[in-house]
């Protein structure tokens, strides 16, 4: 059994179910922390959200490129993927405290794509740094 688990097919396999549970779970979390509801935005064609949501995705999916390249133990990557998640989830609030000028929630409710693209980058950018910095 134990040769099992290190074929190659096995663990790519692995990792992207447990990936593809991860996100799941971290975009309910984000739909929980934002005053709209993202699918039922993204379905009536809100450009914005869009935008804001896909750079959600790409931010956790990149931390979790990260995780995998540098651990090999499926439950470290788990860990150092939540990790990087609660950092984008933090980086969100950063956001929001630093435009006290508007509501970033709002402006991207009311497809507002300057904001919804400056998520998105922020998203990712970040996304960057925290792979960069994962052990």
């Amino acid at each position: 059994m134990e040769g099992f688990w290190e074929n190659e097919f096995i663990q790519t396999a692995a990792y992207y179910s447990v990936v593809i549970l991860c996100m799941i779970v971290f975009l309910a979390v984000f739909e929980l922390v934002t005053k709209y509801k993202n699918w039922e935005e993204i379905k009536n064609g809100n450009i914005s959200v869009a935008m804001a949501t896909g750079g959600k995705i790409f931010g956790i999916a990149n931390v979790f490129r990260h995780s995998i390249m540098h651990n090999d133990a499926l439950f470290t990557m788990i860990i150092w993927g939540v990790f990087g998640f609660f950092l984008l989830l933090v980086a969100y609030f950063i956001f929001e405290f630093l435009t006290p000028r508007f509501n970033v929630d709002d402006e991207i409710k009311n497809n507002n794509k300057a904001v919804g693209f400056i998520s998105m980058v922020i998203s990712i950018g970040l996304s960057f740094v925290i792979g960069a910095s994962i052990g």
